[in-house]
């Protein structure tokens, strides 16, 4: 017995050492992004470069907030973040309700070819998505960053796992006291799957910050520019200012921080309860 515990204490610590790896693999760049947020370009161009900055200074926050119009970019990312988000986790949730427990013909086909969705590079839907928002007049707009977000076969998937994890005897309740299909739906099913739903906020919001080659391609003339669009503007074709754009990106990091704090422990609830652990 005692030999069993101490092999069981040993594979504890190797999973422990393994994961404080993981951690500071994970940690020490965006260590090293708020060090060099604070140091001047010629500290950063110096060998051997340095760690903690000598004089640590501002400036590549003024130079950042100068060069860039961010509240107008910080604006555009979190309208269209909005738009996407709600957009996506409604569509998402109609779509992973009926898929879960609606009967109609050729449903497991259809959910196979959404799947079969997930396989297929984003960058291939490019093409026909810049035609549908040429042909829909929406160029140079807000809507064109985020409608093409609203449809997801991976939001579909997770909503359509946290629906099938629920009992059926909710619904027949629900249909008992005569409420139909949609108000079983708004008012009895889609309350329970919150955690679902604040994991797929927090996806969506994600990528929806983080997405530069849509809005490059949507909006050529300008108008209508996210955050990222202007974070790599700064990077210069003969040299770049790293202290001027790793401030720019810690500014741009801490909205999508603070909405993970937020909703952290919805997050990790929904993705524990769809099956998707590890």
């Amino acid at each position: 017995m005692t030999s069993r515990r101490s092999a069981a204490s040993r594979g504890e610590w190797r999973i422990h050492v393994i994961l404080i790896i993981a951690v500071a693999l994970m940690v020490v760049p965006f260590v090293w992004e708020i060090l060099t947020a604070f140091k001047t370009n010629n500290e950063v161009s110096t060998l051997p470069p340095t760690i903690i900055p000598a004089h640590p200074t501002t400036a590549a926050f003024e130079t950042f907030f100068a060069s860039v119009p961010f509240w107008a970019q910080f604006g555009v990312s979190a309208i269209s973040l909005v738009l996407r988000v709600v957009g996506q986790v409604l569509v998402a949730a109609l779509a992973g309700y009926a898929f879960a427990r609606l009967r109609f013909p050729g449903r497991n086909v259809l959910f196979v070819l959404f799947l079969l969705m997930l396989m297929v590079p984003s960058q291939l839907f490019l093409l026909g998505q810049f035609d549908l928002m040429k042909g829909l007049g929406l160029l140079n707009t807000l809507p064109a960053l985020a409608i093409p977000g609203i449809f997801s076969a991976f939001g579909t998937f997770l909503m359509r796992q946290a629906f099938m994890t629920m009992p059926k005897e909710y619904e027949e309740a629900a249909r008992l006291d005569g409420a139909g299909t949609l108000r079983t739906f708004w008012s009895v099913m889609l309350p329970m799957a919150r955690s679902m739903i604040a994991a797929l906020a927090v996806l969506t919001s994600l990528y929806s910050w983080n997405d530069l080659l849509w809005p490059l391609i949507v909006s050529p003339a300008g108008g209508n520019r996210p955050l990222t669009v202007g974070l790599a503007s700064m990077q210069g074709q003969f040299g770049t200012n790293y202290p001027t754009l790793m401030a720019g990106a810690l500014v741009c990091t801490i909205p999508l921080v603070v909405v993970f704090i937020a909703l952290q422990r919805q997050f990790f609830a929904g993705i524990a309860s769809s099956g998707l652990k590890g």
